[in-house]
């Protein structure tokens, strides 16, 4: 009894398997996108819990 292994579901043309530029680029790419949507979230919470703080903060009342 004969197996085949297909290692994916659609194979890919070899045109893009070889075309390491392009692949470099996509990957690059989303990295890039996530490493953004990342720094975004830190800076959302960071930005919330700042708020949160100067909100409890007593007013300093400058004065002579």
């Amino acid at each position: 009894m004969t197996q085949n292994h297909i290692a994916t579901v659609k194979p890919l043309p070899s045109s893009i398997l070889h075309n390491s530029t392009e692949v470099r680029r996509q990957y690059t790419r989303a990295a890039a996108r996530q490493a953004m949507q990342f720094i975004s979230r830190k800076v959302r919470i960071f930005n919330r819990k700042a708020v949160a703080v100067a909100q409890d903060m007593p007013q300093i009342q400058g004065g002579h």
